[in-house]
């Protein structure tokens, strides 16, 4: 993709960016002109997720990151929100579930439902979609998931566009999601609940994930295309 092409595709990427975070500085300013506080709000925004019960947050973040929604909505609530009554192991579980349904409905979506017209969004978006040789197929899965820059949402349907084979996009998807998936629960649990040992456990995690994604990234950018 030539430069100009790339320089229009980050400015819709950054214009998108930038609507949600107006909305977000709109809310602040609504939120504090009413006298509110961070953490009396963020009770109350807990409590009320509590309130719609383990099932119904399960199926919501199986559905709506489908539809864009950040999968860190998920991910950084549930710990606080259901650790203490169904467990960490088992919060973990329903995360990996939700993901794997996710993932699944993202690819029926771009791949049958609604290709036509997705297609011609990531071609707005400047994104083209790449023809890819068996053989790549892997590499190509690892590569857009470690990719820092399209959103998770767009990453899956790239992939189910690109006519990757649904077992190679599910498997390394999944676990590459998961993985981060995890480390956002146990940090988004610690933060809450002020266990500055388990925060410190969960940005290690991190700090580990970027390193193997960055090792990812340089081993498939330099490993040529099969013909």
């Amino acid at each position: 993709m030539n430069g100009d092409g790339t320089n229009n595709r980050r400015l819709k990427l950054a214009l998108l960016a930038g609507a949600g975070l107006v909305a977000l500085v709109a809310a602040w300013w609504v939120w504090r002109t009413q006298g509110g506080e961070l953490r009396p709000l963020v009770d109350q925004v807990l409590g009320r997720v509590r309130a719609m019960g383990a099932v119904t947050f399960f199926v919501l973040m199986a559905l709506l990151p489908a539809a864009g929604c950040p999968l860190t909505v998920f991910t950084l609530t549930a710990g606080p929100v259901f650790g203490p009554t169904l467990g960490m192991p088992l919060v973990l579980v329903l995360v990996w579930v939700s993901i794997a349904f996710n993932l699944a409905l993202s690819y029926w979506l771009s791949r049958y439902a609604l290709r036509p017209w997705l297609a011609r969004l990531l071609s707005w978006l400047g994104y083209k979609l790449p023809e890819v040789a068996e053989a790549d197929h892997r590499g190509l899965v690892i590569l857009v998931r470690v990719t820092p820059g399209p959103p998770y949402v767009l990453q899956s349907y790239l992939l189910g566009l690109a006519g990757i084979p649904f077992a190679t996009y599910f498997f390394i998807s999944w676990v590459i999601s998961s993985s981060y998936a995890c480390a956002f629960v146990i940090f988004g649990d610690a933060l809450m609940q002020g266990r500055g040992r388990t925060a410190l456990i969960a940005v290690m995690l991190f700090i580990a994930l970027t390193v193997a994604v960055q090792i990812l990234r340089r081993h498939y950018r330099k490993k040529p295309a099969q013909p």
